[in-house]
């Protein structure tokens, strides 16, 4: 397997990675590999910021190995996210897939979501495995503020707002007791993790 890195910064370098790359395992290799300060693994790229003063040897031959011969990473995190199916959001929703409101919160329910990618802002992951008749593009205007704990939808993924902020998924309801990040332990959901949305009573 033959990576290109490209230079991101002065102290970081980036790889592209192929399809159904072992992320977390990958995450817990390149983080353990001498002088590197951080890694960040997405869906398509991984990269690693280092020590200025010691850039790393052989970070390519590290993710080949970690790709091919990938070392049994930290079990995933299995998390149930309660969810008040109201959001502002829901009837266009299921307006635009021609189902009810109740179809639609059927198939939020459903699957088993994987996070795939942490990023936007702290504590915020995106959720792979929505059912394809939920994908929905992005609002053409976003909002200037959505509220914290909001659960929304736009294309291929789900996730939940842990703040307030500007944002353009659709909003089909709100998380109860599900706190996406705290000051002190960071993320709740981590790659890689498992993920059940449950609905609650209104």
């Amino acid at each position: 397997m033959r990576l290109v890195l490209e230079r991101f910064g002065d102290a970081a370098l980036r790889a592209r990675l192929p399809d159904g790359a072992d992320s977390r395992s990958l995450l817990d290799e390149l983080r353990a590999l001498p002088y590197v300060v951080d890694a960040v693994v997405t869906e398509r790229h991984a990269l690693v910021a280092f020590d200025p003063g010691h850039p790393p040897v052989d970070v390519a031959v590290a993710i080949a190995q970690a790709l091919s011969e990938p070392t049994p990473a930290t079990a995933p995190g299995q998390h149930r996210v309660h969810v008040r199916y109201d959001g502002e959001d829901l009837d266009e929703v299921a307006a635009a897939t021609r189902m009810s409101r109740g179809d639609v919160v059927s198939l939020h329910t459903a699957p088993e979501y994987v996070v795939s990618a942490v990023g936007f802002m702290p504590g915020f992951a995106y959720l792979r495995g929505i059912d394809e008749r939920l994908f929905v593009p992005r609002r053409e205007r976003p909002r200037p503020r959505v509220t914290p704990l909001s659960v929304a939808i736009a294309g291929p993924y789900t996730g939940v707002y842990p703040f307030a902020s500007p944002g353009g998924w659709n909003l089909l309801g709100v998380a109860v007791g599900f706190a996406p990040f705290d000051a002190a332990s960071g993320a709740t959901l981590a790659l890689g993790d498992r993920v059940r949305f449950v609905q609650v009573d209104p």
